[in-house]
């Protein structure tokens, strides 16, 4: 384990990650994109499936790849076999972090789990994401990250009443795990390092990491028996506070519910009155009567397009937005301005833009230093300055497709 630098928060922390797609390596990413020192263990041949996910450039190249492995070092690794097992060991011996999202016991089968890394390297912080958990009945079943957003309860909750529930649009759930996941490292990182403590095992399941986002709903069905269902565009009597359609073909969302914004609200739609009136001058007058005013809203958004909306409400001091596409977002003076969008140079595509670190720290901030490297990139830096294997051994390993 190297000396703790004055530059990015996680200079000087080594992780190695293991597992493969989305909820180990996005984990990953958030704690490279901090300055950790990221080793990327990866099957020998074809690697980590992310590496054809997603839509590709013409050239094969995959437009994901870039992202999720960026800031890491790849190495390949055959942890079904015994010397990548015992090879595994050893670089896992130089770590700080390591984090793995296969089925809770592989890495038991593979010698690897944390009784047995510990022994060497007490220091350990074990990130274990996996659908289930490593504990309870249902620990051993297969989870991806649709079936934990599904028990977790943002499916049941997500669309309209009338309709099956949707996907969210993105992996929410898989995602979800690896920030709790980089959350626990670093807090137990903490505990290791400004408290004298030891190493430890972040479990984080799929599911639990979805649980967690549900506001209220377990307290409301026990206490009241009330079950929170799919309401669509809208926080049911809470108004308005909706989608509008506008007559260029786009959709504003616009949240001017509470009061005294609605009083604005109402002037800069040509109805004053409307603050006035016992239907809509208050916050429960308004849920009554929900649908009506949002009916009364989107015929005056329909005759503007978004920006002159957007505009209004600007003018008024009420919360409104464009639902934005990647278009958006890459014209956007708001967006250029806080530069959420980087442009790193890809070996293989060329300028690459994709979505800056969050959160931002003012003292130390993380930084996209490269994009994901090729598969096996980093063997020889790794295996060979790292853990000083000779050329001879590394190309024995070669041989004999453990690396």
């Amino acid at each position: 384990m190297s000396e703790r630098g004055n530059g990015s928060p996680l200079e000087g922390v080594r992780v190695v990650e293991m597992g493969s797609l989305l909820a180990g390596p996005f984990c990953g990413q958030l704690l490279g994109d901090f300055g950790a020192e990221v080793i990327k263990v990866e099957p020998p041949g074809k690697g980590d499936p992310m590496r054809e996910w997603g839509r590709h450039r013409k050239e094969g190249h995959t437009l994901w790849w870039p992202i999720i492995a960026r800031n890491k070092r790849s190495v390949t690794l055959n942890l079904r076999e015994g010397e990548g097992q015992e090879l595994a060991r050893k670089l896992i011996q130089t770590a700080d972090v390591l984090v793995e999202n296969f089925r809770p016991g592989t890495m038991e089968r593979w010698g690897l789990g944390y009784e047995n890394l510990s022994r060497s390297n007490p220091g350990l912080v074990m990130v274990r994401v996996s659908g289930y958990g490593q504990t309870g009945p249902y620990k051993d079943q297969a989870g991806f990250g649709s079936i934990g957003e599904a028990m977790g309860g943002i499916r049941h909750v997500t669309g309209f009443p009338d309709r099956p529930p949707p996907r969210v649009g993105i992996s929410l759930g898989d995602s979800l795990a690896a920030t709790f996941g980089a959350l626990g490292a670093v807090a137990a990182l903490y505990n290791r390092d400004a408290r004298g403590g030891r190493g430890q095992v972040v479990d984080v399941a799929i599911y639990e990491a979805v649980l967690a986002l549900m506001e209220s709903t377990i307290p409301e069905y026990a206490l009241t028996g009330h079950v929170r269902g799919r309401t669509g565009a809208i926080l049911p009597f809470v108004a308005p506070s909706n989608t509008y359609p506008t007559s260029d073909g786009d959709y504003v969302v616009i949240g001017a519910n509470a009061d005294t914004v609605f009083g604005r609200f109402a002037k800069a739609l040509g109805h004053p009155e409307w603050a006035e009136s016992e239907r809509y001058a208050t916050h429960n007058a308004r849920g009554e009567n929900q649908e009506e005013l949002d009916e009364l809203i989107s015929t005056w958004t329909r005759e503007r397009i978004a920006e002159e909306v957007l505009e209004v409400m600007r003018e008024a001091s009420v919360p409104a937005g464009k639902l934005f596409t990647a278009e958006d977002m890459l014209s956007d003076e708001h967006y250029a301005a806080r530069e959420n969008i980087v442009e790193v140079e890809d070996p293989d595509i060329g300028p690459f833009p994709m979505q800056n670190v969050v959160p931002r720290l003012s003292e130390t901030p993380g930084r996209v230093r490269w994009t994901g490297p090729n598969l096996g990139q980093h063997n020889h830096e790794v295996f060979r300055d790292s853990l000083g294997m000779s050329k001879e051994e590394l190309d024995g390993l070669r041989e004999r497709g453990i690396v």
